[in-house]
């Protein structure tokens, strides 16, 4: 795979690659089917739910969480689907620290789940509580999956404006009571990565090497990679993510986009099949309705297509207009026709689809591609190039 990555050597610098953990590869958490879901307007009804579901497992997610059973009834029979699918990936549950919400995950037959509850003083008061009761809270919760033999790991909402002392206290707790895993928690996006990272190492010290350690992230300052990336160096486990980083205001981070920078920049091995990932945010947005832009990483539309003629000129060396390879993405890669193409455009469209067009009449067409892609404001079709060339040679 190194042959097909074309980043700086500057990545390569004690300064910028050391700290990382490659002996073993970074896991990814999706939550694309409860915290992406959370995106305005966004609902996947079980159908969708199950083929998403499929299709991250083919990907090679670790864990998916399958939603919220308590939420609906339509929440409750996708996640029993998923759960009975026999998927490679873990299904997890999502529980807030509720017995009823556990309860409902029991029911279900869901043998792991995360807990959540608020831990900063902000967020704690808006929900009515104390800093006792959430403690409880945690205690009676974790104690209760536990005992239904169920793995849990602990999520604590807005970790990241925790008082840490009172941060430490909760994990202590829930790590007491039975919890196996627990989350730093960037609720909303509120952390430079900087801090992400400083912050995940210091709850690595608190919990110690053998405690499974995961990173939520947000993408509130555009960050959402970052904060990943910065987590991972921090000593983090697994990141938490969506596809095309859907979510709630700015959304998560974006676990293809975590994946390709962690290899491609940071050399850091990654469990994931990112040929597949462009398929699977496809399918995202098919059933969410929507449609991310085409210069988006990994799955724009636009990331190997080229219009503008200086760049075509350059087409047939891809590492010297792109930083790695489009097969490691499963991209297509492509020349298109517009008022940005030069004559080697032409030359590399007329060999493309396999027309026969003199090198006479790369201008004169050249010139038409150009007054149609103005006018019009957009590019010019395969089918209308054809035709403009079978013009200019009627006219020659």
């Amino acid at each position: 795979m190194q042959d097909k990555i074309w980043t700086s050597e500057l990545n390569g610098r004690d300064e910028v690659a050391g700290g990382f953990d490659r002996s073993k590869p970074v896991k990814l958490y999706d939550t694309t089917l409860r915290d992406g879901e959370q995106a305005v307007g966004i609902v996947f009804n079980p159908e969708e739910k199950f083929q998403i579901a499929s299709a991250l497992a083919d990907l090679g997610i670790g864990r998916i969480e399958a939603g919220f059973p308590r939420v609906s009834a339509a929440d409750s029979q996708a996640v029993k689907r998923i759960l009975n699918a026999g998927l490679d990936s873990e299904i997890w549950g999502f529980s807030r620290a509720v017995a009823a919400d556990l309860d409902a995950l029991i029911e279900l037959g869901i043998k792991q789940t995360l807990i959540e509850i608020s831990t900063s003083d902000l967020k704690i008061k808006a929900y009515g509580f104390d800093r006792p009761k959430v403690v409880n809270k945690v205690r009676d919760a974790v104690k209760h999956a536990v005992a239904n033999d169920m793995k849990v790991l602990f999520f604590a909402v807005d970790s990241t404006r925790s008082d840490l002392d009172f941060l430490h206290s909760v994990y202590d707790t829930a790590l007491e009571a039975g919890a196996a895993e627990i989350a730093v928690v960037d609720t909303i996006g509120a952390c430079a990565p900087e801090a992400v990272e400083w912050m995940v190492r210091e709850v690595r010290g608190w919990i110690g090497p053998d405690i499974p350690l995961h990173f939520h992230g947000h993408n509130d300052f555009g960050l959402g990679t970052a904060l990943a990336i910065a987590a991972v160096r921090g000593g983090a486990d697994w990141i938490q993510g969506t596809i095309n980083g859907i979510g709630e205001r700015a959304g998560n981070s974006d676990l293809l986009e975590v994946a390709l920078a962690l290899k491609c920049l940071y050399d850091v091995p990654v469990e994931i099949n990112l040929e597949k990932g462009r398929e699977v945010s496809a399918l995202v947005q098919q059933a969410g309705n929507y449609h991310v832009d085409g210069w988006r990483p990994v799955v724009g539309d636009n990331l190997f297509t080229r219009e503008s003629g200086a760049v075509a000129n350059q087409f047939h060396i891809p590492e010297a207009i792109e930083p790695y390879s489009h097969d490691i993405v499963g991209a297509p890669r492509r020349i298109v026709l517009g008022k940005k193409s030069g004559l080697l455009s032409i030359k590399l469209k007329k060999e493309e689809l396999g027309i026969d067009l003199p090198e006479s009449l790369y201008a004169p067409v050249l010139a038409k591609v150009k007054e149609l892609g103005t006018s019009e404001e957009r590019l010019v079709t395969d089918e209308e190039f054809i035709r403009l060339a079978d013009d200019a040679k009627a006219a020659a």
